[in-house]
């Protein structure tokens, strides 16, 4: 059994894992590590306290994906909803549909009895009130910051700016796999935006037949050469995980326009082999197994792109 993380996974891989040393099942064990970290006030890029979009609400992606059935369940740009990977099981496990956003999931959310909870804490709102004085110039308080958002998006769109994600892959004894990832996105993205980690081959893949795969960065680049089910599917051709990363992360190198910028893949194949690349160097992620006292670190391939 062995649970692979982004590096901060680190507040709820130990938990993960107790699960699956319980004979819980891998969704139980990917959406309770998952769960830690979107509860995490000094995590920015997940959950509560993430970061808002331009005018100033906290919008949540998530997806859960079973490799044993390859069922998935997705919600995008969720608000006042603290724990969207939670969201996306019932979608998973209730609806007849794969992803729903806005709204929609805000509606099923209620209906399937979770609490709301204000998510933009006052740290999160001090960053973006400096950074969107230093991106555009203006306060969110004009009333021409909200005539001309299409423009100021394009400005706040730092692809220098870090950008956050939480990767949870977990397989137990019988070799079934399952893959979840959470996020609050890019910080003032438009509001409405969806990045890749709702969205199923791009973010988030699982297959019990070849591995599974998750990605953290810039979203667009993900959801533009479908990254994560790219690994999966170099892995069905009959390459290694470490070469299957390296082709997926060159894949990027053909993308065009002036948002190229960071992509990071978590993965494990079928044997329980984990592996991760970056197209930065000296990026890391984290992976325990049942027989281990705690987590390792390990550095991520780092595959310039």
């Amino acid at each position: 059994m062995i649970i692979v993380a982004s590096s901060n996974g680190d507040v709820g891989i130990r938990q993960a894992m107790e699960v699956l040393r319980g004979g819980g099942s891998v969704i139980d064990a990917v959406v309770t590590g998952i769960g830690f970290v979107e509860s995490n006030p000094d995590d920015h890029s997940v959950g509560y306290s993430g970061l808002p979009n331009l005018i100033g609400e906290v919008e949540l992606d998530a997806s859960l994906m079973d490799g044993q059935t390859l069922a998935a369940g997705c919600v995008g740009a969720i608000r006042g909803y603290e724990h969207p990977i939670e969201v996306a099981r019932k979608v998973l496990e209730e609806l007849p549909h794969v992803l729903i956003v806005g709204g929609g999931a805000e509606r099923f959310a209620e209906e399937m009895g979770f609490p709301k909870r204000d998510l933009l804490t006052e740290e999160a709102r001090a960053i973006w009130q400096q950074g969107l004085a230093r991106d555009t110039n203006l306060t969110p308080g004009e009333a021409k910051f909200r005539e001309r958002m299409a423009e100021l998006s394009r400005r706040a769109a730092d692809p220098e700016r870090p950008t956050g994600t939480v990767n949870f892959i977990a397989q137990d004894r019988d070799g079934n796999i399952a893959c979840g990832v959470s996020t609050s996105g890019w910080s003032w993205k438009y509001p409405g935006r969806l990045g890749d980690s709702p969205i199923i081959a791009a973010g988030n893949y699982a297959d019990n037949r070849y591995g599974a795969a998750a990605c953290t960065g810039h979203g667009e680049m993900a959801m533009r050469a479908a990254t994560a089910h790219s690994v999966v599917l170099y892995m069905k051709m009959g390459m290694s995980l470490d070469d299957a990363l390296r082709e997926a992360m060159n894949d990027l190198k053909s993308l065009g326009g002036p948002w190229v910028s960071r992509m990071n893949i978590v993965a494990l194949d079928r044997d329980g082999n984990p592996s991760a690349a970056s197209n930065e160097a000296g990026k890391t992620f984290i992976y325990m197994r049942d027989d281990m006292a705690d987590f390792e670190t390990k550095e991520r391939l780092y595959i310039p792109a």
